[in-house]
């Protein structure tokens, strides 16, 4: 069998050969009664940040949310988001997917189990994107889906599965969501107390009372997520809603160290980071560029010269500079008067690790908390879900491009259609001679070493033409290519 789909054979696990803690059982014995956990955060809780994490009190740690069907069929994307991060100071683990196909979902955890601990399903991311790919917040009134994939995952894996949701505005409906899930087989529950519109500007306080309503109502742990900021905020939390442990994303970007109950200086936690990266390399600089935005957040706001530095940096060196000009200015604001730098009205100086608090959305018929005389109708903000409006609705974005392009067709009707790819879903090539999507015509040009000229495959040319060049060595049977031959001629296009 070729090698593209030797790499795709699915481990096959049933119930009755394996024996996995469940519930309480399993929160205790594999997560060791964790209580401090890092959230799964898409491009941002990689292996570097985890280590760092763990390094500052974090008793558990989410992999980034990887999507289940990319991780079926590309074995690249497997090897760079969790087979080449294992590592021993890196568990408990729980590898976290966003799905919305049973029989996908399950080839997807079948393939990661080996190298955690748990396997989650994303039922709470509420972007754009989830939308659009439709998983996450987005299933949650799928209930029968849901419970069809929970089921089939506590039956088919050898590790508990666990579900990460958000709340509807009733509590009594999140709570028989809950014991949904509970039923089907979930082994462990995360409740982020905010609602699937609760997001951006609009992310709000979340709702402990929700969460409460739901420990109080299963029999399996449940984790809040949810207006973390301090480990003050934690033992609040704990206090009040009865969880077994608490999970912090953006408390934890800005501090690291906020399980540890400490606010350290920005740079103590920038170094340590840069270091692991170093020593636990490759990791993508946009993860590493990123990390550095979140940890000098307050500090950028003053000096935005090493901002636009750190944003064109093109290697870890270059970040490692910006960090080290930040470290130094700070360090010279320290030797002088307080009055001098504490202008910025944060709890502490900037250069101290502390969370960043949204600022409320602003009344788009206001200016600096005046009601202005006249309102311009392109100052208010267009909604935040996709808008199938007239030009007249357009972001100020697509009403800039079209001033420069009038004939630009900006109208969601009037675009083309994309004809989806037969075997993956994903939008197909429009000249390719087998209708799939460059990916999967590729495995196929491939397999039956043929060409593909829409996207610009050519194994078979190329086999030809490897043949020809073999002629005088045997490489050819009575004028014509052997089979064996032009096989052996391609290579696997996944391992170039």
């Amino acid at each position: 069998m070729c090698r593209i789909y030797r790499s795709l054979a699915v481990p096959q696990a049933t119930a009755g050969s394996m024996t996995k803690p469940l519930g309480f059982e399993f929160w205790r014995r594999t997560l060791k009664g964790a209580r401090f956990v890092v959230a799964p955060m898409v491009d941002q809780s990689e292996l570097a940040w985890r280590l760092l994490s763990r390094r500052h009190g974090a008793e558990l740690c989410y992999t980034p949310m990887l999507h289940a069907q990319v991780f079926v069929r590309d074995a690249n994307y497997r090897r760079e988001n969790l087979y080449s991060e294992v590592n021993q100071e890196d568990r408990p683990l729980i590898t976290q997917f966003c799905a919305n196909d049973p029989e996908v979902f399950i080839q997807a955890a079948l393939l990661a189990q080996d190298y955690c601990d748990a396997i989650d399903l994303n039922l709470g991311c509420p972007q754009m994107i989830a939308k659009r790919g439709h998983y996450g917040v987005f299933l949650q009134d799928e209930w029968d889906l849901l419970e069809k994939m929970i089921k089939l995952a506590n039956e088919k894996l050898s590790v508990p599965i666990t579900c990460k949701i958000r709340v509807f505005p009733e509590i009594e409906k999140t709570v028989k969501y809950a014991k949904m899930l509970e039923k089907a087989g979930c082994q462990l529950l995360t409740v982020h107390g905010r609602t699937k519109d609760q997001k951006g500007a609009l992310t709000g306080i979340a709702s402990w009372k929700h969460i409460k309503a739901v420990r109080e109502a299963v029999n399996i742990p449940v984790f809040a997520n949810g207006n973390i900021q301090h480990l003050s905020d934690v033992h609040h939390c704990m206090e009040e809603t009865g969880v077994q442990g608490v999970m912090s994303a953006e408390g934890n970007l800005h501090n690291p160290a906020l399980f540890e109950g400490r606010s350290p200086p920005v740079w103590e936690m920038a170094e340590e980071y840069l270091d692991i990266v170093e020593k636990h390399s490759p990791c993508s600089l946009s993860f590493v560029r990123a990390h550095i935005f979140k940890l000098w957040h307050h500090t950028l706001q003053i000096h935005q010269d090493l901002r636009e530095d750190l944003a064109k940096a093109k290697n870890v060196d270059g970040i490692v500079e910006v960090n080290r000009q930040l470290k130094q200015r700070c360090q010279e604001e320290m030797a002088k008067d307080e009055s001098e730098w504490n202008q910025t009205g944060l709890p502490f100086p900037h250069w101290i690790c502390q969370p960043y608090v949204r600022p409320p959305p602003k009344d788009p018929n206001t200016e600096n908390g005046q009601k202005s005389q006249e309102t311009k109708a392109v100052s208010v903000k267009r909604a935040l879900e996709d808008s199938d409006g007239p030009n007249d609705a357009m972001s100020k974005n697509k009403q800039k491009k079209k001033a420069r392009n009038p004939h630009k067709n900006f109208c969601p009707e009037l675009k083309p259609k994309y004809i989806k790819c037969e075997q993956c879903g994903n939008p197909k090539g429009n000249k390719c001679v087998f209708n799939l999507c460059r990916g999967c015509c590729k495995r196929k040009a491939f397999k039956e070493v043929a060409d593909c000229p829409g996207h610009g495959l050519k194994f078979k040319t190329k086999a030809l033409r490897q043949c020809n060049s073999d002629t005088s060595g045997g490489g050819l049977t009575n004028g014509k290519a052997s089979t064996q031959t032009v096989s052996t001629a391609v290579h696997d296009p996944l391992q170039a």
